[in-house]
């Protein structure tokens, strides 16, 4: 069976990848392989009452499938180059940032209109900030929500599925090169192509790192973030979350230097179990539709970790810090702040009692046991620093959920077409190790198709 264009990967890089191609070149043959579910195959198992944790399922729907991880995030859509990864250094930062607002301009053209473009431009919180050390990162932020996320997606699925040929439930084993292009084989059948585009996301970095060591294309090692999920009342964070939605604020700390910083926030949001390679860790949800919002906002605080020689393995440092949360608590564990500076492990009736009620279930314990210090110390002198600019964030009763790993697959050799040393092989998304965002791996996928047409 033969393409012009095969894509590994049905996550926002392979999505938008075959949008661009088939409107581009209609005439041409693409076929997108995903290990996961169709995007209505895609639910989680748990449901607080019967299943109340991770069973472990051989393809996590949350995870993997068309949409990505991206499909039941909130739907942030960060069009920025102060983060989200690296795409810009390839293609400079003008092109990189175009290619954010037309993915945004299609996004909105299949479902996401009428929801809210923040930006942190002229805001006088970032002069707040800047008084407390604390920095407040350029962006606009275009907030579809989990609930619209979902709708937009579906939209492009109708549209692309006679376009082109969509192979779920059907991992790729391995990427040959062939004489005149790839092979790509699965478990029981081989596909050949003329040009492939590598787009496996965050989940598919042991693959990405085994199929780099096979076809020896460089790599170097990238960096992993490590914290824990922050759950509070909206009411602490409204004055910031009513008018910038999104905020990236970087702390560096006194004691040891180190960078912390706030990711994924989520007003009115839901804190969910996420589970990578078989590793729970966890995340947070969003909803644009009042009725599904919650009383409380969420978001990480993460400490970056880079290693060199003789130790090069970060991601295998974080699954190493994942595991051990997952063997005290059987899961995610939550910790009240409170308890966590005096030293004492939350208990059930501790949680019970607490002004907030919690939005996932997990198990009580002590994260002073999972996580190292210099990385508690670092989120512990964060927490104190934010409660200058909103207070109650070092309230007794905030809850911090961990850990929160954020995985980074090796960052992996391409030129500026995100070509690998092969002709006609592309590497892209958060796969690449470039992109660590939905609106750079997007843009990513635009830029390649964009490049696949022009030869």
């Amino acid at each position: 069976m033969k393409y012009d264009v095969i894509i590994i990967g049905a996550g926002p890089g392979g999505i938008f990848s075959a949008y661009e191609l088939v409107k581009k070149k209609p005439e041409l043959k693409v076929a997108v392989f995903e290990a996961g579910h169709a995007l209505d195959k895609r639910h989680c198992p748990i449901d607080g009452k019967k299943i109340k944790s991770c069973i472990g399922c051989k393809s996590c729907s949350i995870m993997s499938g068309f949409g990505g991880a991206g499909a039941f995030s909130d739907g942030k859509y960060n069009i920025t180059n102060d983060f989200g990864g690296t795409l810009y250094e390839y293609i400079g930062k003008s092109q990189a940032l175009d290619l954010m607002r037309y993915v945004d301009e299609i996004n909105m053209s299949y479902g996401g209109e009428g929801t809210k473009l923040y930006s942190t431009a002229g805001t006088n919180f970032k002069k707040a900030c800047i008084q407390y050390d604390l920095h407040l990162l350029d962006a606009s932020v275009r907030h579809l929500g989990t609930d619209i996320n979902y709708i937009v997606l579906e939209n492009l699925y109708a549209d692309l599925k006679d376009k082109v040929e969509f192979f779920f439930d059907t991992p790729v084993e391995t990427v040959k090169i062939i004489d005149g292009g790839y092979e790509i084989l699965c478990k029981d059948q081989s596909y050949t192509c003329d040009k492939c585009i590598i787009s496996v996301g965050r989940s598919g970095s042991k693959w990405m790192e085994k199929v780099s060591k096979e076809l020896e294309i460089p790599t170097h090692s990238n960096r992993v973030d490590i914290g824990v999920r922050v759950e509070l009342p909206a009411e602490v964070f409204s004055h910031i979350t009513d008018e910038l939605y999104e905020s990236k604020i970087v702390y560096r700390t006194e004691k040891y230097g180190d960078r912390v910083r706030t990711f994924c926030m989520n007003p009115k949001g839901a804190v969910v179990n996420e589970n990578t390679n078989g590793i729970i860790t966890v995340n947070g949800h969003s909803y644009e539709d009042p009725s599904k919002q919650t009383e409380n906002t969420n978001f990480a605080l993460l400490v970056a970790k880079h290693f060199s020689e003789p130790f090069k393995d970060s991601n295998g440092y974080g699954e190493s810090i994942a595991r051990l949360s997952n063997m005290l608590g059987g899961g995610v564990i939550v910790q009240r702040f409170g308890d966590l500076i005096r030293g004492q492990r939350s208990t059930p009736g501790r949680i019970e009692e607490a002004f907030i009620t919690p939005t996932l279930k997990a198990t009580p314990g002590d994260l002073s046991l999972v996580l190292p210090k210099r990385i508690l110390d670092g989120i512990i002198e964060m927490i104190y620093a934010l409660d200058k600019v909103a207070p109650g964030t070092a309230n007794d009763d905030t809850l911090l959920y961990g850990v929160e790993v954020k995985f980074y697959n090796m960052e992996v050799a391409v030129n500026e077409k995100l070509e690998s040393c092969y002709k006609g092989l592309y590497i892209i998304g958060d796969g690449s190790g470039i992109t660590h965002s939905l609106s750079h791996a997007s843009a990513s996928g635009i830029h390649v198709a964009r490049n696949i047409v022009a030869d």
